[in-house]
């Protein structure tokens, strides 16, 4: 999965368990129902479980071009450099 694959499953992710809260709220409430509600409301997790979680093929649109290992020899590693000043506290 890509960037903008990551991207797209957490926008279906978070549209769809919206649509899921609201669906089961407004059937349980128009039914009185609590059990009803949990079950619809379940059943929508499921499917956004099963949309989003699996690398579908949609979610690579955008494969990303790794470097060749024989080209990344070429380019040095940056290097950390570490400072050792020690902030003065003044009185």
């Amino acid at each position: 999965m890509d960037w903008q694959g990551q991207k797209l499953a957490e926008l279906l992710m978070q549209i769809l368990l919206l649509i899921a809260a609201v669906v089961s709220f407004v059937v349980g409430y128009a039914t009185a129902s609590f059990r009803t509600m949990m079950l619809i409301y379940a059943g929508g997790v499921v499917l956004t479980t099963l949309i989003t979680v699996p690398n579908w093929p949609f979610f690579n649109r955008h494969p990303l071009k790794w470097l060749d290992p024989s080209e990344a020899e070429k380019h040095p590693k940056p290097e950390v450099v570490l400072s050792s000043k020690k902030k003065s506290s003044k009185k």
